[in-house]
């Protein structure tokens, strides 16, 4: 469900009482719509999440850790300039409203101290956070609303904030019980009740109002919708988690009944822990779309635009496979010179290089010369042979360069976090496969994610590279000589290390490291994969290869189904 003003109302219940007298340290926006507040008072430290995603839109206390773009958003900037040192005053939530306003005491450079007010509106499609001066006027916003005809309000810098416009529908929670039996009286009860309670009233969310319908399939409905709104006036909420199978569904500040068996409604400790674990999965699998989502559609892009140029200097190559008709071509008109008339077409000769040496025509420039016609065949032989030699090379480094780009397709589609999938753009660059941002300052230096690190059943260490680049780090500096290396065979995959430290490692170990071999490579989905293991030191990396391409000798196989050791 959506964070409703009834879930915020108990939400700000919640976090109102820590938040006021709090400082604002820090202010961050790792995403456009996502702002991270760091917060300390004489509780502690805590940090303020604020998303005016759609979809996604909510305020609350988080644990989560986000990475922040190498360059800081104007808008955060703006806060940060506007907001940084500030006290919070209070939380209130306008009447039935989805949105929260803080009230702030702020300095200037100058120590001067002004009012300030932070909005945070939670309205779906029109969800947004604005900045108002103590005079009510706009600083600025994260969207600014233009006067488009699509426009719902008007916001931009220099207005005057006024709060949304009030639904034409009323709210159950202002009116009487009698108001409320005379509003359901007048919608059609051939509608299910839900759509009745939606076509009727505002500030019910789907999930409440089918709640209530299912809560009056036996009774009265306005009975229902009665005692909701004395237990909503009561503040009697309790938050709670809707899991299916395990996995998060939905959230409620009610306990839900309508799914029977189906859903499982779980209580939690409080609205901010409740929220912080039903975002935090699909807000980083979502963070992780959106920025993998790029870097793989240029990978996949220059990967086939390499299949096509290596398609075409293949059919180049082909060409020149007929270079020494061209050659004999030369000689037979050298050795027939005092047959050739100058400006003739054609040149009729015995083919010396054809047993029985049959009469041949030769066909041949008529504005040419019969030496002129001759040396123009040597130079097109001599250039045939030559491009030869040179598409064979571009050939062999088009095949690595694709090999490398199918290799780095896989390695994307595995990445689990923003700092892999940094990690291989940066890669990229080094491999000058993709060209470095033209941008002034230094670029900032981000620590390497490590190796996945695993332990086997009979206790050894199994490291599993992420990268191209962390493949070969890992292969050629981090293993011994004598640990034990694995890779799936004949198709793309992370290079995984057993340390054995100068043993040998139980059968149980080698079967669990090959099948984490054949789960971090392309055979992930296949039922079973060929895995290859040696020594380290059998191991060796072609002279001028990319990133990951090794060679290895002196080798086993074994044949496993795919696992994680979790």
């Amino acid at each position: 469900m959506p964070l409703d003003a009834v879930c915020l109302s108990a939400l700000i219940d919640e976090i109102a009482p820590e938040l006021e007298g709090a400082h604002i340290d820090k202010v961050q926006q790792p995403a456009k719509d996502l702002l991270l507040l760091s917060l300390y008072s004489r509780r502690g430290s805590r940090r303020l999440l604020i998303s005016a995603g759609v979809g996604m839109a909510r305020l609350h206390f988080t644990s989560e850790r986000f990475e922040n773009p190498e360059q800081p958003p104007m808008f955060c900037m703006l806060l940060r300039k506007h907001l940084v040192g500030a006290r919070i005053d209070r939380l209130w939530q306008p009447e039935n409203e989805r949105m929260a306003v803080f009230e702030l005491t702020c300095r200037d450079e100058l120590g001067v101290e002004s009012k300030k007010r932070l909005a945070v509106e939670l309205m779906g499609r029109s969800s947004n956070i604005v900045l108002v001066d103590g005079e009510g006027v706009i600083i600025d916003c994260l969207r600014r609303a233009d006067f488009g005809e699509e426009a719902y309000r008007r916001l931009l810098p220099g207005m005057l904030y006024r709060l949304p416009p009030r639904p034409a529908k009323p709210n159950p929670l202002e009116l009487t019980s009698a108001e409320r039996r005379a509003r359901l009286a007048d919608t059609d009860r051939d509608k299910p009740a839900d759509k009745r309670l939606a076509e009727a009233f505002s500030g019910l969310s789907p999930l409440i109002a089918r709640e209530l319908a299912h809560r009056a399939e036996r009774g009265d409905l306005a009975m229902a919708l009665d005692a909701w709104c004395d237990s909503v006036k009561a503040r009697e909420f309790t938050p709670c988690l809707l899991t299916e199978n395990g996995q998060a569904r939905d959230f409620s500040f009610m306990h839900i009944t309508q799914y029977g068996e189906a859903m499982r409604c779980e209580p939690r400790g409080g609205f901010s822990e409740l929220l912080d674990e039903f975002y935090s999965a699909r807000e980083r699998a979502e963070r992780m779309r959106r920025v993998s989502h790029e870097l793989t559609k240029t990978v996949r892009t220059l990967r086939d635009r390499q299949s096509r140029k290596l398609a075409q200097q293949r059919a180049e190559l082909e060409k020149t496979a007929d270079r020494e008709a061209l050659r004999r071509r030369g000689d037979l008109i050298t050795a027939n010179l005092w047959r050739a008339e100058k400006g003739a077409r054609a040149l009729l000769c015995e083919d010396y290089y054809a047993e029985g040496c049959p009469t041949v025509e030769i066909k041949l420039d008529p504005l040419k010369t019969p030496q002129q016609n001759a040396a123009a065949a040597y130079k097109e032989y001599k250039k045939a042979a030559a491009a030869e030699q040179h598409l064979t090379k571009l050939i062999a480094e088009g095949e690595a360069l694709l090999d490398y780009l199918e290799g780095t397709l896989d390695a994307l589609s595995r990445a689990e976090s923003e700092k892999e999938t940094a990690q291989i753009r940066r890669e990229l660059m080094e491999a000058n496969v993709l060209r470095r941002p033209k941008q002034g300052g230094k670029e900032r230096k981000v620590k390497p994610l490590g190796p996945i690190r695993k332990v086997s059943s009979g206790g050894y260490e199994i490291l599993i590279g992420r990268s191209n680049t962390q493949n070969d780090e890992l292969t050629f500096k981090t293993a011994r000589r004598t640990d034990v290396w694995l890779h799936v065979q004949k198709l793309h995959g992370s290079h995984v290390i057993i340390r054995a430290e100068d043993t040998r490692p139980d059968d149980g170990t080698l079967r669990q490291a090959a099948e984490l071999a054949a789960y971090y490579s392309q055979a992930r989905e296949s039922g079973k994969a060929a895995v290859d293991f040696t020594l380290v030191k059998n191991v060796k990396k072609p002279s001028g290869a990319l990133p990951g391409k090794v060679i290895y000798t002196n080798y086993e196989t074994v044949t496993v189904e795919p696992k994680d050791l979790g």
